[in-house]
């Protein structure tokens, strides 16, 4: 159960269209806007962000974009976000369920490319505390990515940086799709719902 009351999507009337996207892009709002929209311009905010960091096609693959914000997730211990990270990922890209199934061997796996492995190892340490990403971790990225869009891949990090720190201190409760979707790809390596599921 989370530690703050959400407030209904009838109370939050005023942020329809913001509730419209989420369920565009997503298939489901989210329960954190619910508590974010106690402070309505804060979710105007966030879902603003998130439309230019993950939500709009950039320079780097959606694919690889929710991978990053998976990896960072699970740097971060965020349950709540690694679910709804994983079931992204394979939204975005037919075939990613075998990735998904395999991402936390990322550095051994042949699924992902070099490229990838490069962007996994950055949001790995920039998910962890403190943060573990070196100059090496920098210099390898740039053998892949302009820093136009290593900026994007960034972005990603941070964005779910600031994700994982909210849903995780307030319990936010995991949706049902995105908990069946974790539970099928990332329980075999020690994902659980843990705070985040309702408890009775």
């Amino acid at each position: 159960m989370p530690r703050i009351t959400p407030k209904s999507r009838e109370e939050l009337s005023d942020l329809e269209d913001v509730f419209e996207r989420a369920e565009q892009a997503l298939g489901f709002v989210p329960n954190s806007f619910f508590l974010m929209g106690r402070r309505p311009e804060m979710l105007r905010a966030f879902s603003r962000l998130s439309r230019e960091v993950v939500g709009v096609p950039g320079r780097v693959p959606q694919d690889l974009k929710w991978l990053v914000a998976h990896i960072a997730s699970q740097a971060a211990g965020c349950q709540y976000c690694m679910a709804h990270t994983a079931g992204s990922a394979n939204k975005a890209k037919s075939r990613t369920e075998e990735k998904i199934d395999a991402v936390f061997e990322y550095e051994r796996s042949e699924l992902f490319s070099d490229a990838e492995k490069a962007a996994l190892t950055v949001a790995q340490g920039a998910g962890a505390t403190p943060n573990m990403v070196s100059d090496a971790d920098i210099k390898n990225l740039k053998n892949y990515f302009d820093e136009d869009q290593i900026i994007e891949i960034v972005g990603v990090i941070c964005l779910f940086g600031w994700l994982n720190r909210f849903n995780d201190t307030l319990a936010t409760n995991l949706e049902q799709e995105p908990l069946d979707f974790a539970t099928r790809h990332l329980a075999a390596s020690g994902w659980q719902v843990g705070k985040h599921g309702e408890k009775t």
